[in-house]
């Protein structure tokens, strides 16, 4: 723990003395709060500068309500102590810990999917998703105190706070601002909260003050979190001086920015789509598709600790009875090979694909919900991120639940979709699970959308034509006869990202590996 400690103090020390280098060079050139025209640029026109305080007593409590909440929906997936996955090294590592989290089980069919796709691996992966941050949208409106009610967080506003603090909190954030979490110390970040974003709010000493060492433990008046910081000072235009490479790094920008817009698409077409309710999750049944004479699926190692429960043949014509009609892009690279023509909606996809096809009644589109939001994590409300989570495990039973696996052992039933009952059944739980997830991918797109107000001016998030293309110069260009890709339809702004322009195929690599152009 002292080790821990140490080290982390020392990365303090350097933060802060670059931090410090940063704000004296900046107060000797601009009287202004913004430090320079980066800062200007990176910072939303319409958002003003200021500091919200949430106390030490409200944020801690918040914190904690949010940890409990992970674990209790975490808890029937988590390794015991004494499992292997715990054991030598990371046991000794554990120990540096007082929280008992665990790894999640990698074979509980519930639960793996956090791992295998998410990349939620060992108890960091659960540590992550109980780390807490404040609600970046307290920034955003006008009337804090308005935010309350759904947050339960009571913030103040920069003239009830000391001078001294507001005016180091100004400082550490280069005049941006952001929500202060008072008394929030360096054990904190990476532990109780989260690292990314956290920005340690130094308590100013004089030369020869008893307290100058902060090494030994560094003096706080708390963490800072604000999304424009984080991004400008990670931003590759802070700090330029070289006009030659403005342009290269606008375009590094752009791509910083492209993930946030992509996925900002993806969640607006999917609330704006109309559900198909009787898929009946058939893709889980397509990935064992195995008729005579075909190559074994590929897929048959997916949930290899689970027995079939039904025969092969059962899976067979269950597949070929109607076909299959699976939307999700990201499925169709695990079936077996002899059902991709028998996917309605074709036997190979492209990722562009998903801004035409991702639609709401699709149950893996809200387990991918967890995914959009972790992208956000640090910046994002903490409660809709365990109710993100909570839609995602329902969505993942039902699942597992309406697949050909038998998976009763881990507290699963069984909705037998090879029968006229059991599909109805699933029509009504998918129905259900669709209304449920409806209000959270809407708040979600929210989330999304005022992240972007803040962290980034509207100007960059419009882009200009003189930036279009991105690697390989992707200005508008035919992807195939009835696609064409342009600035206004990538869902990637003015950059378009490589794995965009990729195919997927039953059997087929990786998004990364498939790129439909390579150059």
């Amino acid at each position: 723990m002292t080790s821990s400690r140490s080290c982390k103090n020392l990365i303090l020390l350097i933060y802060l003395s670059i931090s410090l280098q940063l704000q004296v060079a900046s107060s000797l050139s601009s009287p202004s709060p913004i430090t320079s025209n980066t800062d200007a640029a990176m910072l939303s026109s319409t958002l003003t500068p200021k500091i919200i305080t949430i106390s030490e007593t409200v944020w801690r409590k918040a914190a904690s309500n949010h940890s409990q909440r992970i674990r209790h929906l975490l808890q029937p997936g988590l390794t015991p102590l004494e499992h292997n996955f715990n054991s030598g090294k990371s046991k000794r590592r554990q120990q540096h810990y007082i929280d008992d989290w665990t790894a999640l089980d990698p074979v509980n069919p519930i639960y793996n999917f956090l791992i295998e796709y998410y990349g939620l691996k060992g108890a960091k992966g659960p540590r992550r998703l109980a780390r807490w941050a404040p609600d970046p949208k307290l920034l955003w409106d006008e009337h804090c105190n308005e935010m309350a009610s759904s947050t339960t967080i009571v913030s103040s506003s920069p003239s009830v706070e000391k001078e001294q603090v507001y005016k180091a909190a100004m400082k550490a954030s280069h005049g941006l601002g952001g929500v202060l979490l008072e008394n929030a110390s360096i054990d904190d970040i990476g532990g109780t909260l989260h690292m990314r974003g956290g920005v340690p709010v130094p308590i100013m000493v004089e030369e020869g003050d008893p307290q100058e060492d902060i090494m030994e433990q560094p003096q706080l008046h708390g963490v800072l979190y604000n999304p424009a910081v984080f991004y400008n000072r990670h931003s590759p235009l802070n700090n330029n001086n070289n006009d030659k490479d403005d342009k290269e790094r606008k375009q590094q920008l752009l791509k910083t920015i492209a993930p946030f817009q992509w996925y900002t698409s993806i969640l607006k077409q999917t609330l704006n789509s109309d559900p198909i309710l009787h898929c009946y999750g058939l893709h889980e049944w397509a990935m064992q598709y195995h008729p005579e004479g075909a190559d074994p699926p590929p897929s048959a190692k997916y949930q290899s600790s689970l027995n079939l429960r039904v025969s092969r043949q059962v899976i067979n014509d269950t597949v070929e009875r109607k076909g299959v009609r699976c939307t999700h892009v990201d499925a169709l690279r695990f079936f077996a090979p002899a059902a991709g023509p028998l996917n309605h909606h074709g036997a190979s996809l492209q990722r562009m694909d998903q801004l035409r096809l991702e639609q709401k009644g699709c149950v893996h589109a809200h387990m991918d919900l967890l995914k959009i939001g972790l992208k956000l994590q640090g910046f994002i409300d903490s409660e809709l991120m365990v109710d993100i989570l909570e839609v995602a495990l329902a969505a993942r039973k039902l699942d597992v639940e309406a697949s050909p696996y038998d998976a009763t052992e881990y507290g699963a039933g069984i909705v037998p979709i090879e029968t006229n009952e059991g599909r109805k059944v699933y029509r009504e739980r998918q129905i259900g699970l669709m209304q449920r997830a409806e209000s959270v991918r809407q708040r979600l797109l929210d989330a999304y959308e005022v992240f972007m107000k803040i962290a980034f001016d509207e100007s960059l998030l419009l882009g200009s034509d003189e930036f279009v293309g991105g690697r390989g110069k992707r200005t508008p260009s035919v992807v195939d006869d009835n696609v064409v890709m342009s600035k206004s339809n990538t869902g990637d702004g003015p950059y378009v990202a490589p794995e965009r322009l990729a195919m997927a195929e039953p059997g087929g690599l990786p998004w990364r590996k498939n790129l439909i152009d390579k150059s």
